[in-house]
């Protein structure tokens, strides 16, 4: 899995890259959670999307904000971070300029990075948000919602409760024939432990019935 480092607003951005086999793959991106509570590139829920996403075909990054691991900056509560996933999307671009479509990925603080920059950048044709911290961060943003994408939360998570992110996809307008999914992991809590499979295999389903891959 190679390693990079692309230019971010703040300096430099170390990531880990695996491009597709095939030309003018779909690209996606993966946010890690927030910085200031351990949230790394390395995370496991992170680590899991990167390889889910490579599976089905995608060239895929994931990357360190500012100021985690080697990248350079200091943490910028959320303004600075959405400047570096911006970055990370015109790296990849940049990479892949025959990319016939772009996804986008968060875990908790890295879902709210990824739903503002799917409101910025129209070519995000679909995201994954994982146990997004609706209760902490605002995502009134989202009017309209302009792709259609899967929300997922575990049933016992304490730091940002699964009732909270239904009430906010339930008030979050949608543009037409866009479709925002929830699915809800029984006996998960923020960091799905003991239930990461489960997660990656909700998420792993979505991806296929969007892409239209058919199980062998």
């Amino acid at each position: 899995m190679p390693e990079v480092i692309f230019n971010g607003p703040e300096g430099r951005l170390e990531g880990r890259y695996q491009p597709a086999k095939k030309k003018g793959a779909p690209i996606a991106i993966v946010l890690h959670p927030h910085p200031q509570f351990g949230g790394t590139m390395n995370n496991q829920i992170v680590y899991q999307l990167f390889y889910t996403f490579h599976e089905r075909g995608f060239s895929v990054l994931r990357f360190n904000f500012r100021g985690v691991g080697r990248s350079e900056g200091a943490f910028d509560h959320g303004s600075g971070e959405l400047s570096d996933a911006a970055a990370a999307l015109d790296w990849m671009q940049a990479v892949n300029p025959d990319a016939r479509s772009c996804w986008i990925a968060g875990v908790s603080f890295g879902a709210w990075i990824g739903m503002q920059l799917l409101m910025r950048r129209p070519e995000i044709e679909g995201f994954i948000s994982i146990a997004a911290m609706a209760n902490r961060y605002d995502f009134s943003f989202l009017a309209p919602c302009p792709s259609s994408g899967l929300f997922v939360h575990g049933d016992k998570d304490r730091v940002a409760p699964v009732n909270e992110v239904i009430s906010v996809i339930d008030k979050v307008k949608v543009q037409k024939g866009v479709k925002l999914d929830h699915a809800v992991i029984e006996g998960a809590n923020h960091f799905f432990e003991n239930r990461v499979d489960q997660l990656v295999g909700t998420v792993g389903s979505y991806l296929d019935r969007r892409l239209g891959i058919v199980a062998e």
